[in-house]
């Protein structure tokens, strides 16, 4: 990486989300040569070819191609749950926060949220909630997990089996969001299908971290998969010659699970030493994956707020805005030693030097 007589980089930096790594030359050339038939009448071979790897992976029965991870965790729902009963999940998981309440549109089932600290689902609180139907409340019909969680935190193999006891008490149904399995089996230092074994369904994304261009997996039981993949064509999601990207996909599980550790050091890194810039507060023992979260207090401001991530952009920084001052920063693939580099650089001057009149 270079850099001009400004002090920008020549190359962009993009630490908005690990949704932003492109794929790899490797991938490019693969989904050139892919091999594809119709997805659809279950011709193509690259596509059957993922789909067997990623049931593999997860330690399930089979697993169903999906174009996206909200798409995936909706089939979830769509194919577990009765119209008009009840799931129960954590306030701050991506099913809630970030997937625009599809739940109740297409599942028609309703979400009930329950406080969760650092994505954590207590059995007790869940004890609480559970419901059979009666003339006034829907029954409980699915409880979701997130691991890892979009905050940023890993949840331990003992907190994700004590929701597994709780759930077979009652006999329900587990559906694990792993959008990022991969990186929360790398936290843990176990393999993914020790992570998936506590679900009954889980969901992985290709395209987060992984560089995979574009898909996720829904996997499960093969009679699960077979009626998702009926409710996958009446949502819209039955392809063609979807080999083209299942090749990037078959990649991303062979080759970019086994480096995501290094995404989390330099994640790690990044938080210890923005928490030496006077006015950052990072906690670095909280930082379990590839996501940094910490606050700027003068950034609750919006002016300020907007002139930071301008001063970053000045020097091909991309970062996304601060909600009431936190700010997020996502290493990925294509983040490495010297990106890192740049981005500490670019922070001591942006926090430390261009606002510190700001700073007390």
């Amino acid at each position: 990486m270079s850099d001009s007589d400004d002090g920008a980089s020549d190359k962009m930096i993009d630490l908005r989300s690990d949704t932003v790594t492109g794929p790899t030359d490797a991938m490019r050339k693969a989904m050139a040569n892919a091999e594809v038939g119709d997805d659809v009448y279950g011709d193509d071979p690259t596509i059957n070819k993922l789909e067997k790897l990623g049931a593999e992976i997860s330690g399930k029965e089979a697993a169903v191609f999906v174009p996206s991870g909200t798409f995936g965790n909706q089939l979830a729902l769509f194919t577990w749950c009765k119209r008009g009963t009840e799931v129960l999940l954590g306030e701050e998981c991506h099913i809630i926060q970030h997937e625009a309440g599809a739940a109740s549109i297409i599942a028609g089932i309703q979400t009930r949220p329950i406080h969760a600290p650092d994505g954590v689902l207590r059995p007790e609180a869940l004890r609480q909630r559970l419901r059979k139907a009666d003339l006034h409340a829907p029954a409980t019909s699915l409880i979701c997990l997130e691991n890892a969680h979009s905050l940023g935190r890993v949840v331990s193999l003992a907190d994700m089996d004590a929701v597994r006891t709780v759930a077979d008490e009652w006999g329900l149904p587990v559906h694990l969001d792993g959008a990022r399995l991969f990186n929360a089996a790398a936290a843990l230092k176990v393999e993914a299908r020790e992570i998936a074994a506590r679900a009954d369904s889980v969901m992985f994304c290709l395209s987060k971290g992984l560089c995979a261009p574009v898909g996720s997996l829904l996997a499960g039981k093969r009679d699960f998969v077979e009626a998702a993949r009926y409710k996958r064509k009446i949502m819209g999601g039955g392809m063609r010659q979807a080999g083209i990207l299942a090749a990037a996909g078959i990649i991303a599980l062979q080759e970019q699970t086994k480096r995501l550790a290094e995404d989390h050091g330099r994640a790690k890194r990044l938080a210890r030493e923005l928490g030496a810039i006077p006015g950052v507060v990072t906690k670095p023992e909280e930082v379990d994956i590839n996501m940094v979260f910490f606050s700027f207090l003068p950034a609750r401001d919006g002016g300020i707020a907007k002139g930071i991530v301008d001063f970053f952009a000045k020097r091909n920084i991309v970062i996304s805005p601060p909600d009431q001052g936190v700010f997020r920063f996502a290493t990925h693939y294509w983040i490495g030693d010297s990106e890192t580099d740049a981005v500490l650089e670019a922070s001591r001057e942006a926090f430390g030097k261009l606002f510190k009149g700001i700073v007390s």
